[in-house]
């Protein structure tokens, strides 16, 4: 054991009882977690299918096994190696001999979801978009075993989540199916409920190792803390600083919470970075002690050596994403590779400008996450259907998106045909002079916007006809934040200021989307590239 820290050395060869093992970014995690396995197998005797191990992916469940079968170990029985939804639904399949097919599929999730809304919904702008925030608050809710009545949600009035929410679970129930939720909370009720259940699966798994633990959610913690009795023979691993899924439901303070539950645990903590050199440990380190909430940790670096992380501020996105473009195209020609290069930033909605600029400097990189298009956005989408409209499209879709963008309060039922015709629409409100009016008023502004430029014209849009004003309104029913919005829409100002025309505007939309399919076709093929991800 001499490769190893005191530290690590301490949490690999720990037996018996709870622990929790704080590891600090790059402080050798997995090597504990497969070296703890191999130490109790094969120096302590314990069979190898009473050793469950949890993690939150497949591919580091597979990774783990595959180091630990690297030892080259013949043995009786496997270690179970898993992700909690997995482990779960094993637990459930046998007891209650589910299959696969029971399981409801992404896209099922979605079109129930999508079905619902525009039940509810009338005026819905970002139908994607809210399927997934309201399939997480959904998740929220189940995972954190929160009573809908008393719940209040952040994306839509309260009395319409819970009609929603209510609405799902008895779809769902029809199809006679599970979600990866309802997995976690049919577990914990059977295993809660039924202690003869419970017992087997106690008896089964006598040591139980949780990775990743800072991502945990409550009804996660629950179930194990149930299988784990009474030996609690629990490892945990984890690094409450690490923690970026709070929005998906995972609750870093289970791991204070866990020494208030299992006072006899004992802590370790892998304060080595074998990673990193000192100077970036120590900016890091400087940076989280802001955190008021945490467990503090006196990290230090394998390496002492190492250039200090350079900062520097830009007045605007453009000459920021072309200085990363110029710093990028003199370290390559310094003779680094580009696979060894990576960008970071906060958000996917950051990156377009930097792709651009990469595509202009013919810099080729890879996405490691879906990178959402700036003119698929519903407002960009809002703001070309009112140009095109302008400019004579009388498309029944194109005056469905912008009728009530602000509200007019008309209504589908006054568009009979696939194309829109004013004076047909006029008839259909001729004994409402208030509604021929507010339809005058939307031909008069299309007439105004046919001779505009596209800054100028998002601008009217945005100020004479009062899409700003549906922006405020939308975001108050979404529980948004409007400055988001607004954000969006200086972005497509920025961008339009620099073409002259309609016509050159739409093209560039056009010339970017099949740039951007481009790129992603060739994602497979390059070998040497940039790396372009989110934190």
């Amino acid at each position: 054991m001499a490769d190893f820290t005191k530290e690590q050395q301490i949490a690999i060869h720990h037996t018996e009882g709870p622990m929790l093992v704080l590891a600090g970014p790059g402080s050798g995690k997995t090597t504990v977690i497969t070296q703890r396995v191999r130490f109790l197998t094969q120096e302590r005797g314990i069979l190898p299918g009473n050793i469950l191990v949890i993690t939150f992916t497949k591919a580091a469940a597979k990774e783990m096994e595959e180091r630990y079968l690297s030892f080259h170990i013949n043995e009786a029985g496997r270690v179970n190696f898993g992700t909690f939804h997995a482990v779960f639904f094993k637990i459930l399949r046998m007891t209650y001999s589910l299959t696969a097919d029971c399981i409801l599929r992404e896209e099922e999730r979605e079109q129930i979801l999508q079905k619902i809304l525009t039940e509810k919904l009338i005026e819905i702008s970002d139908l994607k978009e809210l399927v997934e925030t309201i399939g997480a608050e959904i998740s929220k809710v189940k995972n954190e075993q929160i009573n809908i009545d008393s719940y209040y949600s952040l994306n839509c009035p309260e009395t319409v989540f819970r009609e929603i929410f209510r609405a799902y679970r008895e779809a769902v129930l029809c199809l006679r199916k599970v979600d990866f939720d309802d997995m976690l909370v049919n577990c914990y009720e059977l295993l809660s409920k039924n202690p003869q259940v419970l017992k087997k699966w106690q008896q089964k798994y006598t040591y139980i190792l949780v990775d990743e633990v800072q991502d945990i959610n409550r009804i996660q913690y629950e179930i194990v803390k149930l299988l784990a009795a009474p030996e609690n023979n629990l490892f945990i691993v984890g690094d409450d600083d690490q923690s970026i899924y709070s929005f998906r439901g995972a609750r870093p303070e289970l791991m204070a919470a866990f020494l208030k539950d299992f006072p006899e645990a004992k802590q370790v903590t892998l304060s080595c970075n074998f990673r990193s050199t000192k100077p970036i440990v120590s900016a890091a380190l400087h940076l989280i002690s802001y955190n008021q909430t945490r467990f503090v940790k006196d990290l230090y670096a394998a390496t002492e050596e190492g250039p200090a992380p350079l900062l520097r501020n830009f007045t605007d996105r453009r000459t920021e994403c072309a200085q990363i473009a110029k710093e990028i195209v003199l370290l390559h020609k310094e003779g680094l590779s580009y696979r060894e290069i990576a960008v970071l930033y906060r958000t996917n909605l950051q990156t377009r400008f930097l792709m651009m600029k990469f595509m202009e400097y013919n810099i080729p990189f890879l996405m490691r996450d879906f990178v959402p298009n700036l003119y698929d956005h519903f407002i960009c989408r809002d703001i070309c259907s009112y140009i095109r409209m302008a400019l004579g499209a009388r498309d029944r879709s194109l005056m469905l998106s912008i009728m009530n963008h602000p509200k007019r309060y008309l209504s589908r039922d006054a568009l009979f045909d696939s194309t829109v015709d004013f004076e047909k629409l006029k008839h259909f409100y001729r004994e409402k002079d208030y509604m021929v009016e507010r339809i005058e008023k939307l031909e008069k502004d299309l007439l105004m916007l046919k001779d505009l430029n596209p800054f100028a014209a998002i601008h009217y849009i945005r100020k004479a006809i009062g899409y700003d004003e549906f922006l405020i309104e939308y975001a108050a029913f979404r529980k948004l934040n409007v400055q988001d919005f607004f954000d969006v829409c200086e972005e497509l100002l920025e961008d339009a200021a620099e073409y002259p025309t309609f016509a050159a505007w739409f093209l560039h939309m056009e010339e970017y989307k099949e740039k951007l399919s481009q790129k992603k076709k060739e994602q497979s093929k390059k070998t040497d590239a940039v790396t372009l991800t989110t934190y």
